[in-house]
């Protein structure tokens, strides 16, 4: 085991490979945060970078008076609490039995074990057993509560998982009104915090504020972890670009409310702070009880973004996703929604699904419309019996004849929803997140089901687990099409109330671990509107995810780059849809649509049925090609190239760095700008790469009265032009390759390359083998 933490009287050295994270316990038993970044040698060093106080600044409170150049408002702190003169925002704040809301949580202890999961919530893991993980154990003896501190380190990812543990050892009950997970103070900035926004259909839009004296929040109320505001952040200093600068990373292993903020205090320090928003939120703690906080992901890299999202991207693929599929291709996929809607019977579904064989597709997707009378989405949520009007051979015969025909099945469900018009609610009305005696706020028609609610649990596991047997189902595509609001249960007293946002994701967290677990070769997709519950919470049960419903290829360029920053194209999933696309009514071609979802898990949502023989041909084609570099697309380490003036480069690395496929999108064209270039990342710098396009075919519409210029190839088609080199890695990630000359109004040849709105190529480098 790598000695990854060092203690030496009142200091903690905590180290991964590139990094080191430094406190020490100052003399009024408070921990104070010294450093975070790149690995220095802290503990030789302690006396000089310890910061010296002989008197409190003015206008600061005292802590008390035997420490009286103690004043925690301008102190770099590992927790920030209410009272004692700290006035910024809390990590924990408690009422206690006799109105009180001063905490005062000193060091007690500290103790080194292996890392171990937590109780009530998902967690980050380690196959190997090898993660170790401090704990220093803080006091409020005035109340007789103990808070635990824990730092565990993910060595070869450069990441720290933070969280914290609240026990109850008095004899009275404790109102906990915030439980944070992670505190993070910096010297003088400014910082620029950097945060991913949107609704549904535009998730995940980079956004950055700049922090002067003040607060910037970034938090989610909706019940999920929310579309709106991805609880992934980054902090940055504001010279920091994709490959140079200090750039942190903090993601929370949370699905419901969060929220992370950033302030600044009138000294120009910087307090971060991350986990359960304390909206809606306050946790009756019974005496002898604990509560538990989401796990906090901290990593730091000073190469920039890019150097950060390398480590976000191993760590999410070695400790975040679990089970048969944590490495296991993911399959080709056609999905029946965007083809059919609630329009379908046995029949158009096998068209459909032959229409899928035939061009290579490996898996089919039945939608929503299967279940109860559900036409509409007006109906039927709740109950999870088979429409047998449209399938009268059931789920098991569909299955059965989809396995005929060579390929998986698989299906979507809702089961967190109820509609009015179901026999589950008019079952069991109870069961339903609804205030008795008022009218519901509906959103798609639909109510939440209470899954704080024990019995309601127990049903879901019951009636999903009657589903996922009842044929041979692969795939599960589990969706969330409605926020949180009105948030009340009727099974939870009255004081009980504020419990309900946090109550809600440990009972659905009990479902999915009971469900997953009793499937395990299921391959399990979270969607939730879309990226409504893009996070690492549901990552931990599900290996991937629908990022937005949003299937339009330009904004999925923007939606996946935004993804890019903290999570890794394994687990994000993409689909080449049908033109003009159903969002936005844009057309693009069929190639730039499979170009951009093939950096994802690629799937099709569209009706094959209707498509013309040559698009089925390129499908094929597509498909093919896919399945040739579908490791290096899903499981490659993926890199941010270039996102400025409408163009979009990226590229993805098998880890061995022997190939490499990127990708050159155009938004759209400015006249007379012919010269283009592809610069790669993630190469071997000493490797010969033979680099190439994949060569792709336009339609004669698509060129006009040029159409008389242009060489037909043996199929009477149009190819784009060819590029064909050999280069060095190095020069290859340094000039890059300069691109065949593109068309600029006038003339025309086959070495032109025709790059037009919404235009893309594919670049494959493939290293040449020495002899």
């Amino acid at each position: 085991m790598k000695k990854t933490i060092i203690t030496k009287d009142n200091l903690f050295v905590l180290h991964t490979k590139t990094t080191t994270y430094a406190f020490h316990v100052i003399e009024s038993g408070h921990i104070e945060h010294l450093y975070y970044g790149t690995t220095l040698p802290i503990t030789n060093s302690y006396e000089a970078i310890k910061p010296k106080y002989e008197f409190r600044e003015g206008n600061l409170i005292t802590y008390d008076s035997l420490y009286s150049f103690v004043g925690l408002e301008n102190r770099n702190l590992e927790i920030s609490t209410r009272g004692k003169g700290d006035i910024r925002e809390p990590m924990v704040e408690i009422t206690y039995s006799n109105g009180c809301s001063t905490c005062d949580f000193l060091y007690d202890s500290y103790k080194i074990h292996k890392k171990q999961a937590l109780l009530t919530l998902p967690c980050s893991y380690d196959e190997n057993e090898e993660v170790e993980t401090l704990v220093i154990l803080l006091k409020d003896k005035q109340y007789d509560l103990e808070l635990e501190l824990h730092y565990s380190v993910f060595y070869d990812s450069d990441v720290i998982v933070k969280s914290t543990k609240l026990r109850n050892c008095s004899k009275n009950e404790v109102k906990v009104d915030r439980l944070l997970s992670a505190q993070l103070d910096f010297d003088k900035g400014p910082y620029v915090f950097h945060t991913f926004k949107g609704a549904w259909i535009r998730e995940m839009n980079h956004q950055q504020t700049i922090c002067q004296q003040g607060i910037v929040v970034n938090d989610s109320k909706c019940g999920t972890s929310s579309s709106r505001s991805n609880p992934f952040v980054m902090i940055s200093t504001p010279q920091t670009s994709e490959d140079y600068g200090d750039c942190f990373g903090c993601n929370l292993i949370y699905s419901g409310n969060h929220y992370e903020a950033m302030e600044v205090n009138a000294f120009c320090n910087n307090h971060f702070l991350c986990g359960v928003n304390p909206f809606g939120f306050q946790y009756n703690l019974d005496p002898g009880s604990t509560l538990e906080a989401p796990e906090a992901v901290l990593t730091y890299s000073n190469n920039g973004y890019g150097g950060m999202s390398q480590h976000m991207h191993q760590f999410v693929k070695e400790h975040i996703v679990r089970g048969v599929w944590k490495n296991k291709e993911r399959p080709v996929l056609l999905n029946s929604w965007e083809a059919s809607y609630f329009d379908f019977n046995e029949k158009s579904l096998l068209e459909l699904a032959k229409a899928g064989k035939d061009v290579g597709v490996e898996l089919f997707v039945l939608d929503d419309g299967w279940f109860g009378k559900r036409n509409n989405d007006r109906s039927s949520l709740g109950d999870w019996y088979v429409n047998k009007k449209k399938l009268p051979n059931g789920l098991e015969g569909l299955a059965k004849k989809v396995n005929q025909l060579g390929m998986d099945f698989g299906i979507w469900v809702e089961p967190e929803m109820v509609s009015y018009d179901s026999d589950c609610y008019r079952n069991h009305p109870e069961f339903a997140v609804e205030i008795p005696g008022q009218r519901h706020s509906l959103g798609r028609h639909q109510l939440l089901l209470d899954l704080t609610n024990e019995k309601v649990q127990d049903y879901l596991i019951d009636q999903m687990t009657q589903v996922f047997s009842s044929a041979n189902i692969s795939y599960v595509k589990w969706d969330m099409n409605r926020i949180v609001s009105d948030a009340f249960s009727q099974c939870l007293g009255s004081q009980y109330q504020g419990e309900f946002y946090h109550r809600y994701m440990l009972g659905l967290y009990r479902v999915l671990e009971v469900l997953t677990t009793s499937f395990p070769t299921i391959l399990f997709e979270s969607c939730a509107s879309g990226g409504n519950r893009f996070d690492l919470g549901m990552m931990c049960y599900m290996p991937q995810v629908w990022a937005s419903d949003n299937t339009d290829a330009i904004c999925r360029s923007e939606i996946q780059t935004g993804c890019s920053y903290g999570y890794p194209m394994s687990v994000i999933g993409a689909h080449v849809s049908a033109c003009p696309n159903h969002q936005t009514l844009r057309n693009t071609s069929l190639e730039t649509r499979f170009q951009v979802a093939c950096f994802g898990l690629l799937g099709y949502e569209c009706n094959l049925v209707d498509m013309n023989k040559e698009e089925l041909g390129k499908i094929k084609e597509q498909i093919i090609w896919y399945k040739k570099y579908r490791k290096v697309l899903q499981f490659g380490n993926y890199y941010r190239l270039k996102n400025e003036e409408g163009i979009y480069q990226w590229i993805t690395v098998s880890k061995d760095r022997t190939i490499a496929i990127g990708c050159y999108l155009q938004t759209l064209v400015k006249a007379n700008f012919v010269s283009g270039y592809f610069k790669a990342k993630g190469l071997c710098n000493n490797g010969q790469y033979h680099f190439t396009n994949r060569m792709i075919t336009f339609d004669e519409k698509e060129l006009g009265n040029l159409v008389d210029q242009v060489k037909k190839d043996e199929m009477n088609r149009f190819c784009c032009e060819q590029e064909d080199y050999t280069i060095n890695g190095l020069v290859l990630s340094t000039i890059g390759v300069r691109l065949k000359q593109g068309f600029g109004g006038s003339h025309y040849n086959e070495n032109i390359r025709i790059f037009q709105d919404f235009a893309s190529r594919i670049y494959i480098m493939e290293e040449i083998k020495r002899v």
